[in-house]
């Protein structure tokens, strides 16, 4: 049975600085019930995970169809093998790419409207949250933000990135994860040149380190102890972080207030392959995590390359403070390596399958490859399970 989450009624909400361009949501938090098990924080601490790019073309919404038996939608079973990972943390964050359709209008690459029933998927498979800025996040304008946003709430899936009123872009997207709450704030560098909707300039958050960074602090003020933020960045089909991300990445990490830095994790999404894990100036960046759902995927150069199906879970542990005044501290960092099957229509848990006996060895060990390219191992970074 589906690990269930018991709602828990938050009552804190931040107005954030910056304007009406900057944005996210507050709703209700999430928290896990039951009993401890493997990758479970310790006491007083709890544990943040989050995955990629959920990317549904054609021959994916064409499975979950297969799936649900000709009656609608069900994409929940590609998720199966994910499940026990994500419904197990404290707080799983997902990164929803495109924008939902409606009454069957439902289409992939290149402008993407997806079936709502991808928000219960989500749900189903234990996420609290996701991100919604991306390029994609108006390829059906106003209406595409305002279904999508509706069909995550009656899922029960907070969100931050964009936004269908001025009130609920300024306002930010709390989780209670143990007993710490988790802010979550979500950017995007571009949205594929398509204007913000008329009278709307707050309906997506575009990347600007100084909205990020002031953002970051409004929640902290406002009582967050922990800021997750996810940016929607770099470039397609490259294995290393570009310039841009790394010069953000850098600045962002390094912004602090009475000596406590404003943002505790960067998380990368956008590039379609996976990408370095890096601690910059004390705080865990990834840099992209990659695609968890997507269908065939073609580079730049037109020909299929495989790695647009491979991506990672990052999940952290965090612990207490030492004192009031201190950040959350990560005590564990963890990827786990997963592959979208194309063929099968599932998402598959890399490490697990090879240990099972599956001939995905190679995948597993370049995506290990990739993700401690940049010394993350020496910072002890590991592969979880």
């Amino acid at each position: 049975m589906i690990a269930r989450r018991r709602q828990v009624a938050l009552a804190l909400t931040a107005v954030l600085a910056g304007g009406a361009a900057c944005q996210a949501q507050h709703h209700e938090s999430s928290l896990h019930a039951g009993q401890p098990a493997p990758g479970a924080a310790p006491r007083g601490g709890f544990t943040l995970l989050a995955s990629g790019d959920v990317l549904p073309h054609d021959s994916v919404i064409d499975r979950a169809g297969f799936d649900a038996g000709g009656e609608g939608y069900d994409f929940q079973p590609m998720l199966a093998d994910v499940e026990p990972l994500v419904s197990r943390a404290d707080v799983a964050l997902c990164h929803l790419e495109t924008v939902y359709g409606a009454n069957g209008d439902y289409t992939g690459y290149p402008t993407f409207k997806s079936p709502p029933e991808v928000a219960r998927g989500l749900a189903a498979t234990g996420y609290d949250g996701c991100s919604t800025a991306s390029n994609h996040t108006l390829d059906d304008g106003a209406d595409g933000i305002r279904r999508t946003l509706d069909a995550l709430d009656r899922a029960g899936v907070k969100h931050a990135g964009s936004a269908r009123s001025e009130g609920e872009a300024r306002t930010v997207t709390v989780l209670r994860a143990g007993p710490a709450k988790v802010a979550h704030l979500a950017y995007t560098f571009d949205t594929n040149g398509m204007p913000l909707p008329p009278g709307q300039p707050w309906a997506v958050n575009l990347i600007n380190e100084g909205r990020i960074i002031a953002d970051a602090r409004a929640a902290r003020a406002a009582g967050a102890d922990v800021v997750a933020v996810s940016v929607h960045w770099g470039t397609e089909w490259q294995d290393e972080p570009d310039r841009s991300q790394l010069d953000l990445a850098r600045r962002l990490t390094a912004a602090s207030s009475g000596g406590r830095p404003d943002i505790d994790v960067l998380l990368g999404t956008h590039a379609h392959v996976p990408q370095a894990y890096e601690k910059v100036n004390g705080t865990w960046v990834v840099y992209g995590m990659g695609d968890q759902i997507a269908g065939e995927m073609y580079n730049d150069d037109g020909a299929h390359d495989p790695r647009g199906n491979q991506s990672t879970l990052a999940r952290f542990t965090f612990a207490p403070p030492a004192h009031p005044s201190a950040r959350w501290q990560v005590t564990r960092a963890e990827y786990i390596p997963q592959l979208y099957d194309i063929d099968a229509g599932r998402v598959v848990d890399l490490d697990k399958a090879v240990k099972d006996g599956a001939d995905l060895e190679s995948v597993r060990d370049r995506i290990r490859d990739v993700v401690l390219s940049r010394g993350a191992a020496k910072d002890g970074l590991v592969m979880g399970s």
